[in-house]
């Protein structure tokens, strides 16, 4: 399936406080549990290809919010008087507009009947914790499949042909034109 169209929109504090782990680790340092977070999002972004947008709820904080790059993450403080749902409700009018797939990873029940009215497909915070174990996992397997020498090698899917104009251009040799 590909994801290169895919969009992931995350309510950054709704799984801190939905993810157990990071719900724990919020109780000391909250800043901690952001940092665990992006580091997770990032892992699961670069396996599944899918844009990720992480929206953190600023409202009560007085500013013009911020966006900003982190791992390839597109992370976005709302400004003052924006919720991160109206954030994600504006993205979501946003990114459909420019024929993306858009999910949802929020578990508040009231914001997933708004953005699914909106064309988006939703994920709890439970869902979205499932599919990044799942996708660690796939990348655990790939890694111990590559050291058991179980490699998936252009060797089995190029042509003598094509090797063979390689070879020639890797040497700084003109291929013969077919």
């Amino acid at each position: 399936m590909n994801r290169k169209n895919d969009v992931l929109l995350v309510d950054g504090y709704n799984m801190i406080g939905g993810w157990p782990e990071l719900a724990k680790l919020k109780e000391n340092d909250l800043e901690a549990a952001r940092d665990k977070l992006l580091d997770m999002l990032a892992e699961y972004q670069g396996f599944t290809g899918r844009s990720v947008y992480v929206i953190f709820d600023a409202h009560q904080v007085p500013g013009l919010g911020a966006t900003y790059k982190q791992h390839k993450l597109t992370i976005l403080y709302t400004k003052e008087k924006e919720t991160a749902d109206e954030c994600i409700e504006r993205l979501c009018t946003e990114l459909y507009a420019r024929r993306r797939h858009i999910y949802v990873a929020t578990s508040d029940m009231i914001e997933q009947h708004v953005v699914f009215g909106q064309g988006a497909l939703r994920l709890s915070a439970r869902e979205l914790l499932t599919e990044i174990a799942q996708n660690k996992h796939g990348i655990q397997q790939a890694i111990r499949d590559n050291r058991q020498g179980k490699r998936n090698t252009l060797d089995e899917n190029v042509s003598l042909d094509v090797w063979t104009k390689l070879e020639m251009m890797r040497r700084g040799n003109k291929p013969p034109k077919s």
